[in-house]
């Protein structure tokens, strides 16, 4: 009987950069050959956009962990929401209207950030018809998208699988099969008062990690043996109190406090449930299990990796990072603060800088476990010829999202470009010298473009 390894991707908005550092961890411990170490894949808020990343793209792991990196370090706030001046007064004024008329009909969700600019990302560079590919060959059993419905409160979750797996449904969660797309992730990743939520059918979704109460029952369901999960909550959460303690607390830091209420608390909750359960179900037979009623009951053997570092702390010392316009609004809003903590920053800060900051930090945490990860996947000794490289981060100039990832220009990561077309004489008006890829490659799930070349 082959053992189904599912691996839970959590919530909490640019944090998940860290789960790519320990993605590219595991790849280097991993064989070079490996395609799919996960059949099982759950993910909630933006760990659902790296579960998409992930599941979406056929060949070898590596490569695949590799183009999630490579968008993920090329990243700037404007890929995920608005930053320009007139963006953010637009919105700025979209609310202040809102509360001045309330009585009025609306048929779009406001909230601090307009995140248009990331369902233009999403639609670009991710490929969910790959997994039908995926799910048809035997390669993906199941992924999982977890949102939050605002009409009714419930946890759902929306999986792609195999025939075989049957919905579920239990007090104020449930489930749906569906074919996943952008709307799903931006229902998942809806980030509570800072990014609007998505209508799905007839409701609206926001942040998956609202409510969800289990956060690896997903994954279990849809039939994992075992769990990778990588969380963004530090270690313990035993670090320093924050220097302005001995004041009442700001609305930032209320605001943080709610945010790492939702986002951090419901794993550590939920693995405490299931080392207990494992501790009931190992202390029985298969026999007595049946006897009472709980055949399928088993031990689900969990390894978990987390950051070794506040987040929190460290986006404090990205913030200069944050465009001047964004940060005004959000200062003045009271939903971030220049000292302390960070609050709600650690969330927002989609920047180049504190991205490859937690990338780095998630690699070095992964390798520091590497023995239980060999473990884990239950390596021989002859496949365990691993390769350390130091993380290496790799600063982009700031490009526009139609530069970054436009349709036309798409290679895959670790290509070698083909050389670039001749310019025109200088007679001619300039053009834009365009890099193509040696092959098409047609079937890949999550494409990166060769970039323009300053």
């Amino acid at each position: 009987m082959t053992v189904k390894t599912g691996l839970i991707l959590a919530g909490g908005g640019a944090r998940a950069a860290y789960q790519v550092g320990v993605l590219r961890a595991v790849a280097n411990i991993l064989p070079q050959s490996s395609e799919q170490p996960f059949p099982i894949i759950s993910g909630t808020s933006a760990g659902a956009i790296n579960a998409l990343g992930l599941a979406g793209r056929p060949g070898a792991f590596r490569n695949r962990v590799r183009t999630l990196a490579a968008i993920w370090g090329s990243l700037a706030s404007e890929d995920i929401y608005r930053t320009d001046v007139f963006g953010v007064a637009r919105n700025a004024a979209k609310i202040a209207w809102s509360l001045l008329r309330t009585t009025q009909h609306r048929q779009q969700a406001l909230a601090l950030l307009d995140n248009g600019p990331l369902r233009q990302l999403l639609t670009e560079v991710v490929k969910f018809a790959y997994i039908d590919d995926a799910i048809a060959s035997g390669e993906l059993e199941a992924i999982a998208v977890t949102a939050m419905n605002y009409s009714n409160g419930h946890s759902t979750t929306f999986y792609q699988g195999q025939a075989h797996l049957v919905p579920w449904q239990r007090t104020h969660r449930r489930s749906e099969s569906c074919r996943l797309s952008v709307e799903h992730l931006l229902a998942s990743s809806a980030l509570p008062t800072l990014f609007p939520a998505t209508a799905l059918d007839d409701d609206f979704y926001g942040d998956g990690a609202l409510r969800q109460t289990r956060p690896l029952s997903a994954a279990i369901r849809l039939g994992a043996d075992k769990l990778f999960i990588i969380g963004v909550s530090e270690q313990g959460g035993a670090f320093s109190p924050d220097q302005e303690s001995g004041i009442p607390p700001t609305i930032p830091q209320v605001l943080g406090q709610l945010l790492n209420a939702v986002f951090l608390d419901s794993i550590d909750n939920d693995l405490e449930t299931l080392q207990r359960v494992n501790s009931l179900v190992g202390s029985l037979s298969a026999k007595q299990l049946a006897e009472a009623g709980l055949p399928s009951m088993r031990v689900i053997d969990a390894l978990t990796i987390s950051p070794s570092r506040s987040l929190g702390a460290l986006a404090q010392e990205y913030i200069h990072e944050l465009p001047t316009s964004t940060r005004w609004f959000l200062e003045k809003t009271g939903s971030i603060k220049p000292s302390g903590s960070g609050g709600a920053l650690s969330y927002i800060l989609f920047e180049q800088g504190y991205c490859q900051r937690l990338m780095a930090l998630g690699y070095e945490d992964a390798i520091a476990k590497t023995d239980q990860i060999r473990d884990f996947f239950e390596l021989s000794e002859s496949r365990l010829r691993v390769n350390r490289p130091a993380f290496k981060a790799h600063r982009r100039p700031r490009q526009s999202l139609r530069d970054k990832f436009p349709l036309s220009l798409m290679k895959t990561i670790g290509r070698k470009p083909q050389k670039p077309v001749t310019s025109a004489p200088k007679s001619s008006p300039p053009r834009t010298l365009k890099y193509v890829s040696k092959s098409t490659h047609g079937k890949l799930g999550i494409l990166l473009p060769d970039r323009h070349r300053q």
